[in-house]
């Protein structure tokens, strides 16, 4: 069978082509670059836990080497501390400082220059024999057909390609998107931000800080903000929040944003930094109208472009990679199954629909004019939380993507129990058993093509797995997951979070929980497990018509 296109070679498309190849589908990379990247420390990029776990486990590099995870949190106005946080290896161990009523934060963001990212993937794809990437390969053409689809590009070696599918991950200016004639409306330069990346030491080591309205405000016009977050090696990303408009950032003007900055944090007349890099991000919002056109996919900015008020648009990248690799897997394996492919949009499209609303209504809060809020109690500090929400992967701005509303959501489970996960939602990384007696991380058992079942059974982890895998409930389970329309994996846990014993979770491939059982029902499974797979498959010539008339 044909492969999948991917277009686009940046951290999107070699996520995805990577996480095809796990599931055991080929695809071809066309890159219109040479297949290298430029060496840039003011372009980084900060992953949650999710998405850098996501990147850990398909290139089996620790990003902790390759980047920096904060090892705090501190956001300033004026020169008062409004609050600070000091990560711990678990979340639970965080300690928040300056407002009692905050949540207890995530795990520490990772922050990773780009092209280290880019190539960590790349050096991935190079080992892995199901991928391909074409370099000096640009599109210009796209036709599909109810059997695949055929791209044309230009270059040294332009040439037709066939495949099962295609997937823009083509960024901003998506050739795909502008060939599918897809509108992208939004907003333009909601932010500019001016960066610089430079190697200096501050008084807060491995610490990012957000500085809001900083006293020391003398070079030229200036929105009061500021931003430092580490990287390995001493290095700072520091970036300026510009006021509206487009006025030029000269050298002169940002050198003078860099000495008076460290002026007013180290408190040293001539503070010692080493210049790496600078640049100027401009931040849009857009999002395209449709992400699914019959074989043909949008992911990453070819999709949606997001990253205001500390948002990064990146994440929700990777998830679109993450969301549509399991899906195009399956009906790259088992034939098109229209209501699964469908999901990709339906889901993602209403996740970042849904990042885009909440910082849209944010914005003039935080960036308008003084007007009546200046005078309202607690109003800082209320800024304050949802710009850390937005920087370090909390509340509506960052927190963690959910698909209740999913059309793939499995009705009516009578025998459905609420654990701490609500139906959707990311799993929670706990250990597991899995079923060759090894302890692993829930984590690293997903995005392998298989649905996950996990057992709740308190004491089975002091016993050799074959001393109670034929005991108990444990027989009946291992049938009733036999007996599922696709290859599902049963694993064993201790405990979970909110969960009794003998329940039974039922884990999309991409980690997020499909629902949570009272015991071992193997119809309630069945169910929920053909909910998840769009419902029972069409007949082959069924599933060719509909993807036809797309």
């Amino acid at each position: 069978m044909d492969p999948v296109i991917i277009v686009g070679a940046g951290p999107v498309g070699l996520t995805l082509a990577l996480a095809l190849a796990r599931q055991e589908v080929p695809s071809v990379v066309l890159d219109e670059g040479p297949g290298k990247d430029e060496p840039r420390l003011a372009r980084t990029v900060v992953l949650r836990e999710d998405t850098a776990a996501l990147i850990e486990r398909l290139t089996g590099v620790p990003l902790d080497e390759a980047g920096a995870r904060w090892a705090g949190w501190r956001s300033m106005r004026r020169k008062q501390v409004m609050r600070e946080i000091t990560f711990g290896e678990d979340p639970d161990d965080a300690e928040v400082t300056g407002d009692p009523q905050a949540p207890a934060p995530l795990t520490p963001p990772l922050h990773v220059a780009q092209h280290v990212l880019t190539g960590a993937l790349r050096a991935a794809l190079a080992r892995e024999p199901l991928a391909e990437i074409a370099v000096d390969s640009r599109l210009d053409a796209v036709e599909q057909e109810t059997s695949g689809v055929t791209a044309h590009t230009r270059g040294p070696g332009g040439t037709w390609w066939r495949g099962s599918h295609l997937v823009g991950c083509d960024g901003p200016r998506s050739t795909v998107r502008k060939l599918l004639d897809i509108r992208f409306p939004g907003r333009t330069a909601v932010e500019r931000h001016a960066v610089a990346a430079l190697r200096t030491e501050l008084p807060w080591p491995g610490r990012a800080l957000l500085h809001r309205m900083p006293p020391w405000r003398t070079s030229g016009p200036s929105a009061g903000e500021v931003t430092a977050r580490p990287l390995p090696d001493g290095v700072w990303r520091l970036d300026w929040l510009l006021p509206p408009g487009k006025d030029l950032v000269t050298p002169e003007l940002l050198l003078a944003h860099v000495r008076e900055t460290l002026t007013g944090w180290t408190g040293e007349t001539s503070p010692s930094y080493e210049l790496l890099d600078t640049g100027v991000h401009v931040v849009h919002h857009r999002l395209a109208r449709r992400w699914r056109v019959g074989r043909v996919f949008l992911a990453g900015d070819a999709a949606h472009l997001l990253g205001a008020l500390g948002t990064h648009g990146l994440d929700e990248g990777l998830r679109d990679a993450d969301n549509l690799a399991w899906k195009l897997a399956l009906a790259w394996h088992h034939g098109p199954h229209e209501a699964l492919l469908d999901s990709y949009q339906a889901e993602r499209r209403a996740v970042v629909a849904g990042r885009l609303r909440a910082a849209d209504q944010a914005l003039p809060l935080l960036r308008g004019g003084k007007g009546l809020r200046s005078y309202v109690p607690g109003a800082a500090r209320g800024h304050d939380a949802l710009l850390t929400d937005g920087h370090l992967g909390g509340g509506p701005l960052g927190a963690p993507a959910g698909y209740a509303d999913s059309p793939l959501a499995p009705r009516h489970i009578e025998g459905e129990v609420p654990v701490d996960t609500p139906p959707g939602a990311p799993v929670t990384d706990v250990v597991v058993t899995a079923e060759d007696g090894s302890f692993v991380r829930l984590r690293d058992r997903l995005g392998r093509g298989a649905l996950l079942v996990v057992l709740v059974a308190p004491g089975t982890g002091v016993w050799e797995r074959r001393h109670w895998v034929t005991a108990g409930i444990m027989p009946r389970l291992v049938a009733a997951v036999t007996a599922l329309p696709h290859p599902a994996e049963l694993l064993v846990a201790e405990s979970y979070p909110g969960a009794a014993a003998h329940t039974v979770l039922l884990v999309r491939p991409d980690g997020h929980l499909v629902t949570a059982l009272n015991g071992v029902r193997p119809a309630d499974l069945y169910a929920a497990a053909e909910a998840t797979l769009g419902g029972p498959a069409p007949a082959k010539e069924e599933a060719e018509a509909g993807a036809g008339s797309r």
